[in-house]
């Protein structure tokens, strides 16, 4: 944000705070949407989250060394359409990597991997490699542009034009 003549120091102090808690607002709200959707296991959601970043890093990668995106951008890297990822290949990962990854201890990692495989999010195969699985893909790509995506749009929107003022 780039202060202006017409802002005091009070005013976009005040701009700041109110933007802080139209973002924890919308933070609370999907975690409380997240906890229901993985039964009330606010873990789970993590776990799948870790994995499909690392199953998807190697979108990252390829621009990391310029082999996608425009500047460097990874998320320019990514997919263009929805059909894409049926085509693109995974990293695999393990319940060690995720662990580490997320600092949680690797039993309590495995147990909620077990779990994640039940309802059919991810799939475990050779080695012990976890891959999310394209019914995973596929709803919570739906859940997350149906609901989270506008939602956000909205905030950042509405938060430009408080910081503008």
């Amino acid at each position: 944000m780039v202060e202006t003549e017409q802002q005091s120091p009070e005013s976009t102090h005040a701009a700041i705070r109110t933007v802080a808690l139209l973002l924890m607002r919308h933070e609370i709200r999907n975690l409380r949407r997240w906890f229901e959707e993985f039964d009330r296991d606010i873990l789970l959601p993590i776990l799948l989250g870790e994995i499909a970043m690392h199953n998807t890093g190697a979108f990252e990668h390829a621009s990391a060394n310029g082999n996608g995106g425009r500047n460097g951008r990874p998320e320019e890297s990514l997919p263009s359409s929805p059909d894409a990822w049926r085509t693109c290949t995974l990293r695999p990962c393990n319940a060690y990597s995720i662990a580490a990854a997320t600092g949680l201890p690797r039993e309590t990692v495995r147990r909620k991997i077990v779990r994640l495989v039940e309802l059919g999010w991810i799939e475990r195969r050779g080695n012990g490699h976890l891959f999310v699985t394209e019914t995973a893909f596929d709803h919570f790509g739906k859940v997350l542009t149906s609901r989270e995506l506008s939602e956000v749009i909205e905030i950042a929107d509405r938060a430009r034009k408080l910081l503008e003022e």
